[in-house]
């Protein structure tokens, strides 16, 4: 898994609110946006999203993550730009 790949997909969705408006910004299908947020999900043993079938909200280790991804993935695109 592409960490910073998943962290770009869960930040769209947090932003998006949702992985249908996620995906298609990123250019992705549903369910592989989906799949990328389950496995970063995985790899870090917690929770970050709670689910419906129309939205998505964060759980206070998604807040909390969603911070730390947010800051690392504009860290990751000063650095590719200098």
């Amino acid at each position: 898994m592409d960490r910073f790949a998943a962290m770009r997909v869960f930040a769209q969705v947090v932003d998006s609110g949702n992985f249908a408006r996620a995906a298609d910004k990123l250019g992705l299908s549903t369910s592989a946006a989906s799949r990328q947020v389950a496995e970063l999900e995985s790899h870090l043993n917690a929770r970050l999203l709670n689910r419906t079938t129309r939205r998505v909200s964060l759980t206070e280790s998604g807040r909390a993550f969603h911070a730390r991804a947010v800051q690392l993935l504009a860290d990751l695109e000063e650095a590719e730009q200098e």
